[in-house]
């Protein structure tokens, strides 16, 4: 696994994983623009009206994969192996949990305030659904912290092309932006 010291190769095709609220929407934008990569967010392919999975979600994945450049988020599990067999950089952003949680409860009372439309006519449930229900999306971070923890380095062993870059906060990630990824955006 690479620290965000070493070198990188210039991405092409790049995931983004970690838990709610560690930003990953947020730096697949940024790495966007830096590289000029076409950004879907997976999110919007996954999420039918009504918070139902599309059932052309994964034939929707391999479509966008199949392109020679892009980025997304490392996420829903059906999706992760063709993600993973077809990217060449994989950033985890293994923020501390206390960081996650406050972000993804700050990102939810915003976005139930504002009654924002996320993908295909979905709103944010709310507070209490994020906190007491089993979907909600901050005991759905809670519970897959650790998860990462196991799956990242499972990914990095079983697809050796892949270049894995871990940044634990985000100093680190503002850090691997300016450094190795610029350098990366120049070609070098």
């Amino acid at each position: 696994m690479l620290s965000h010291a070493n070198p990188l190769r210039r991405p092409a095709r790049v995931v983004i994983a970690g838990v709610s609220g560690v930003g990953k929407s947020t730096l697949a934008r940024r790495i966007s623009q830096a590289l000029d990569l076409p950004y879907t967010e997976i999110d919007g392919l996954y999420h039918g009206a009504g918070w139902v999975p599309r059932p052309e979600f994964l034939d929707d994945v391999d479509l966008f994969i199949r392109e020679p450049s892009w980025i997304t988020e490392w996420q829903y599990r059906d999706a992760r192996p063709m993600l993973s067999a077809r990217a060449d950089t994989l950033v985890w952003l293994d923020l501390p949990s206390p960081i996650a949680i406050s972000r993804v409860v700050r990102r939810t009372i915003r976005r139930s305030r504002t009654r924002v439309e996320l993908w295909n006519g979905n709103t944010e449930p709310g507070l209490w659904h994020a906190l007491v229900s089993p979907e909600g999306i901050i005991r759905w971070a809670l519970a897959h912290q650790r998860r990462y923890r196991r799956t990242v380095p499972a990914a990095s062993l079983e697809h050796p092309h892949l270049q894995v870059v871990r940044l634990r906060s985000q100093r680190e990630v503002d850090s691997w932006l300016a450094g190795p990824l610029a350098t990366a955006q120049r070609g070098m």
